[in-house]
């Protein structure tokens, strides 16, 4: 703790304000801010290090965590991958600093980018309308359930459940739930895909969608998806695509023409935003013709103008909109991020990203000792460790100094290590990986349970740590 390392005498720039001790309280002068009282303090105290000291306890820190800057990050699914800065050069420009309040006659550029990414998105899912509102990925997954339930509703249907694979995101499951829904769990078939003599016996009347990715969770893609879609739509259910995987399909095929229905964009995997983390990101909606009165609100629209003018643009509400799901139009500088990103990449270079992506999944597959007994796959795999522990054998390939795959998911891959790499890595850090990955495939299951040996911690109490976050230094001392 940087509270330790204190000593008189070895002050940095605030030297003035310390006396002749190890660390001070100082007046901070909380009584005249314009803060709340319970938002200041009166004093602060500062612990007696030298600048060197001080650069070098927090560079230490940042090196304890491991990032997609310090290397490959291929966590099956989750997907953590690079994103190129000029992205964030973009945000960062002081035109793009806009507040979210002010009139639409003041801010017809921010409009118009955000009207261009809708268009994007729909042309590129093959969807008519889109919403920009969702601030992540789960939260794009509940928007567009509530679509399915509005739309059920105005018709007059009383469907009561939604039907899901067992192996999709935990985050469909909980979507359903929280709209709602009985969840309807659907088994695979033997080939990893959906068993479609189990959907045909589970679609009803009852029904108001099936939630499904394509390619799926362990990289399947879903080869009769006519027939699913058929099945659905027969029934009187709305067909929703889970965008998590699209990375795998940009420029090759579109949610809309499978027959789906809804889908929301996981824009933090295929156009290189950050990870939304339940809140901070961005998870836009695309829906069909017949949906897009149902919603989020507002939404951007360009309007009539005459001959030889420029285009406006303004925010509406749709006719039968579930209501607002965030607070403005959305996440506006990670929106801008995703505009910039597909922009620049245009056509090519997205039909492009999405050949990597596949190309460095089968190629780091094709070179690991494990077995991959679902195949052929796009983007993802799910190795098995077999005999040894996945969890293991995650802990283990960190002292090879890389990050580990997800592990333990999806469930029916006895001791899963579900791997994405991503379309960023070039081939030495694919062979790098598939070091790792052959490393730990080789150790004896006492060196296995006794990793990792070369890390800063070595093994926590997961369950604890998570249920029972220490989030403050003060905890160490038992306070």
């Amino acid at each position: 703790m940087i509270y330790d390392q204190a000593r008189y005498g070895r002050n940095g720039e605030y030297e003035p304000l310390l006396s002749e001790k190890d660390s001070t309280t100082v007046d901070v002068g909380g009584e005249d801010s314009a803060l709340p009282d319970g938002l200041t303090r009166d004093s602060l105290t500062l612990p007696a290090l030298s600048e060197p000291e001080l650069a070098r306890h927090y560079t230490r820190l940042s090196q304890m965590n491991w990032g997609v800057e310090s290397g490959p990050y291929p966590l099956g699914s989750c997907t953590m991958k690079y994103n190129p800065k000029f992205t964030e050069d973009v945000a960062a420009d002081t035109n793009a600093a806009v507040h979210p309040d002010r009139s639409e006659r003041s801010v017809q550029g921010t409009l118009e980018v955000l009207y261009g990414l809708q268009d994007y998105l729909a042309r590129i899912g093959g969807m008519d309308a889109v919403t920009l509102q969702p601030p992540a990925g789960a939260a794009g997954e509940f928007a567009g359930i509530l679509v399915a339930k509005a739309y059920h509703e105005a018709r007059g249907a009383d469907r009561t459940e939604v039907i899901i694979p067992s192996s999709a995101h935990g985050t469909n499951f909980a979507s359903a739930a929280m709209a709602g829904y009985d969840v309807v769990e659907l088994p695979s078939d033997e080939d990893g895909r959906v068993d479609l003599d189990a959907l045909r016996a589970a679609v009803g009347e009852d029904t108001a969608a099936l939630m499904l990715t394509n390619p799926n969770t362990v990289g399947l893609f879903e080869r009769d998806i006519v027939e699913i879609a058929e099945a659905v739509h027969d029934a009187g259910g709305l067909l929703y695509y889970d965008g998590a995987n699209l990375n795998a399909l940009l420029g090759r095929a579109r949610p809309g023409d499978m027959g789906f229905d809804i889908m929301h964009y996981n824009v933090h995997k295929t156009f290189a935003t950050p990870h939304g983390g339940g809140g901070p990101g961005a998870g836009p909606v695309g829906v069909v013709e017949e949906l897009a009165e149902f919603l989020p609100s507002p939404r951007v629209r360009e309007t009539t103008h005459g001959p030889g003018t420029e285009p406006e643009y303004e925010l509406f509400d749709p006719e039968r909109t579930v209501g607002k799901v965030h607070g403005f139009q959305g996440n506006w500088l990670v929106l801008v991020k995703a505009y910039a990103y597909i922009a620049r990449l245009g056509d090519e270079g997205l039909a492009d990203a999405s050949a990597k992506a596949v190309l460095n999944a089968n190629y780091l597959g094709s070179q690991i000792d494990y077995e991959i007994p679902y195949g052929p796959f796009h983007h993802e795999f799910a190795a098995t460790a077999g005999d040894q522990d996945a969890a293991d054998v995650a802990k283990r390939m960190l002292d090879y100094g890389v990050h580990p795959p997800t592990t333990k998911w999806p469930a029916f891959v006895p001791e899963a290590m579900l791997t994405e790499p991503t379309e960023i890595e070039n081939r030495e850090t694919l062979d790098d990986l598939a070091t790792a990955f052959n490393a730990a495939a080789a150790e004896d299951d006492e060196t296995l349970a006794n990793a990792p040996e070369r890390t800063t911690a070595r093994r926590i109490d997961q369950t604890s740590a998570a249920r029972n976050p220490r989030l403050s230094w003060h905890a160490l001392d038992g306070d």
